[in-house]
């Protein structure tokens, strides 16, 4: 009876924080993978020294890798980004010859400001990558919806927690602006990488990627995890361990004493 109270407590507990707290349904923000799907070209973009720039003026001389996230993200996006880097310096491939990459911001807030310190930090902490030859670009929010939907990329802003949600992911393109191949989440191999930049430059399409979901929201880059979020669940079940325990010690100290049996005679 009073493990079932607790747990009553428990679940009315639960009730009442969802009333104050709507819960995020993350399959809403998955990628919908388009392979050979066409890269809206005529798209109007901003690159990091302020000037107006097309999707069209990107295409045609090499592959290209896109990768969709913002320069001020306090979550995953500098990870996935640097972790693109790191296997990029290890796959053999040498960018401005073999490919070509558009770190792209979806915050329409960010300006070429923005994208010019983050391309600043990026060539400090990746010398002699290429980085100057990578395309950094900022837009306005019909652009940026634009290029969102034609990759299958979906995002929120969450006004509470001042930051995107958005899956993580990588998309290549062939030199024609044509979806080629995704790479989803993050720990991306320069085998990986290689072979992806390889088949677009091919113009092959591959099949819709493992369908794996690692979400840009309430991430800490500092510790590699979702410490918000993580810590609220835990501290959630802690207290209803806690509860069940004290129930069941309260039962068993209140269970009537077994009766002695008596030994017996001759023993």
């Amino acid at each position: 009876m009073v493990i079932c109270m607790a747990l009553l407590l428990a679940a009315a507990h639960g009730r009442a924080r969802a009333a104050t707290f709507s819960p995020i349904d993350p399959t809403q923000f998955a990628w919908q993978q388009k392979p050979g799907a066409h890269l809206p070209l005529e798209t109007g973009l901003t690159d990091d020294t302020g000037k107006p720039v097309s999707l069209r003026d990107l295409v045609g001389k090499f592959p290209l890798i896109l990768d969709l996230g913002y320069f001020h993200c306090p979550s995953l996006c500098g990870v996935v980004r640097a972790d693109l880097f790191s296997a990029l310096q290890q796959s053999g491939l040498v960018a401005g010859r073999d490919y070509s990459l558009i770190a792209a911001s979806i915050d329409p807030a960010e300006t070429a400001t923005d994208a010019a310190a983050a391309r600043q930090s990026d060539a400090a902490e990746f010398p002699g990558l290429g980085v100057a030859v990578f395309h950094y670009l900022t837009g306005s929010q019909q652009a940026i919806s634009t290029v969102e939907q034609a990759v299958g990329f979906r995002a929120r802003y969450d006004a509470r927690y001042r930051q995107f949600l958005h899956p993580s992911g990588l998309v290549f393109l062939s030199r024609q602006g044509v979806v080629s191949s995704y790479l989803l989440g993050v720990g991306y191999k320069g085998g990986d990488i290689r072979a992806a930049v390889i088949r677009a430059r091919a113009g092959g399409i591959a099949r819709a990627a493992l369908p794996i979901l690692l979400l840009c929201f309430h991430f800490d880059s500092s510790t590699g995890r979702y410490t918000l979020a993580i810590t609220k669940i835990l501290r959630l079940l802690g207290l209803l361990t806690v509860a069940l325990i004290a129930a069941l010690v309260l039962v068993l100290s209140h269970s009537p004493a077994r009766p002695r049996i008596p030994p017996r005679p001759g023993t």
